[in-house]
């Protein structure tokens, strides 16, 4: 048994009937969601300032009823509660009327009442009563914090509770041109019979099994067709209800690499290794330009010690003059602290001559 949307009873002089509401309709049409073409993402809905067009957040958002063009009266949600109909739990019958009264554009949503165990003999009692005196009781009920006015009614084995639209919500044909050409048409009798044995030839039972959503059924039978040939978009789910910031910025990196992340495994995988050979000799290059700098700074150092040490054999006497070739940074040292040592030994034989000289 499906489930009861609202549990009450009806309710008239001192009968009472306890009942339950089960929705009567579904809706078995196609649900298209909106994605992001380009990244197969879902689209929702944002609160935007209509004049600013930034978005925000829902604590500031008043609800408003347009008095004129312009200007509103806010009304609080606590006045908006305090005007709702107290509910009562009951579908509160006030009058019988004959079952063809009811206007068709005023038929709005159906929904069966279920009988409670404690009111099935009453149930049935109110369901013969009207069938058998071919009337419909009007009732108003209160669902959620709406009032509404419906019809009682039965049907087969069950009472059935119509939906009615307020009178005040159903226009009257005068929004419609129906000029003297409609509504006092001559039509000739041969028209009329002819007419009329169409309709005759034309004419079968009510059979349910025959009327169906063709758009429905072709779309799902797409669906179908291309879910089996394999085109089908991967979307991810969004975690949280809380949207995410705006931008005008289109993050085309992103874009690109979850393209790319389909492909991926399509695609062989020499392109990868040439990319990594790439980038293995350009590390293997910059590291050789690296390293000739260094050589190249050593030899400038070295020669800059050769130069020092030559002037210094030059300003020795003693000294023996070497031709200097490429020297290694070891022998640079060594020559060096010979040539320093020389020179200190030709300072200090300058040294003893000059004092012998002047003591004579």
């Amino acid at each position: 048994m499906a489930r009861a949307i609202w549990k009450g009873a009806i309710s008239f002089g001192l009968v009472h009937i306890p009942v339950g509401l089960v929705s009567a309709s579904s809706s078995i049409g196609v649900d298209f969601d909106w994605l992001d073409a380009r990244s197969m993402e879902p689209v929702g809905y944002k609160r935007v300032n209509k004049i600013t067009g930034k978005e925000i957040k829902k604590e500031n958002i008043v609800k408003g009823v347009k008095y004129e063009k312009g200007r509103y009266v806010v009304i609080s949600e606590d006045e908006i509660r305090a005007a709702h109909p107290k509910a009562t739990q009951t579908i509160d019958i006030f009058s019988f009327i004959d079952a063809d009264k009811i206007p068709l554009p005023n038929i709005d949503t159906p929904y069966y009442l279920a009988p409670d165990k404690r009111g099935e003999k009453v149930y049935a009692l109110l369901r013969e009563t009207l069938s058998k005196t071919n009337k419909v009781a009007l009732a108003r009920v209160i669902i959620r914090t709406r009032e509404h006015l419906a019809a009682l009614m039965p049907l087969d084995s069950a009472l059935i509770l119509v939906m009615l639209r307020w009178p005040a919500e159903v226009r009257e044909l005068d929004v419609i041109d129906l000029n003297e050409a409609v509504t006092d048409a001559t039509l000739k009798k041969g028209e009329l019979d002819m007419a009329k044995r169409l309709v005759d030839d034309m004419t079968s039972d009510w059979q349910p099994d025959e009327y169906e959503d063709t758009f429905t059924e072709k779309i799902m039978q797409l669906v179908e067709q291309k879910a089996r040939a394999g085109k089908i978009e991967q979307v991810e789910d969004a975690d949280n209800d809380e949207p995410q910031k705006a931008s005008n910025v289109i993050d085309l990196t992103e874009l690109l690499k979850r393209s790319l992340g389909g492909k991926a495994n399509d695609k062989p995988t020499t392109k990868s290794t040439g990319k990594a050979t790439k980038k293995t000799d350009t590390k293997t290059k910059s590291k050789s330009k690296a390293k000739t700098k260094a050589e190249t700074k050593e030899k400038a150092e070295e020669k800059e010690k050769t130069k020092a040490a030559k002037s210094n054999s030059k300003n020795s006497k003693s000294a023996p003059t070497k031709k200097v070739t490429k020297t290694k940074p070891a022998e640079a040292k060594k020559t060096t602290s010979t040539a320093k040592k020389s020179s200190s030994k030709n300072k200090n034989t300058s040294s003893t001559t000059t004092k012998k000289a002047a003591s004579r």
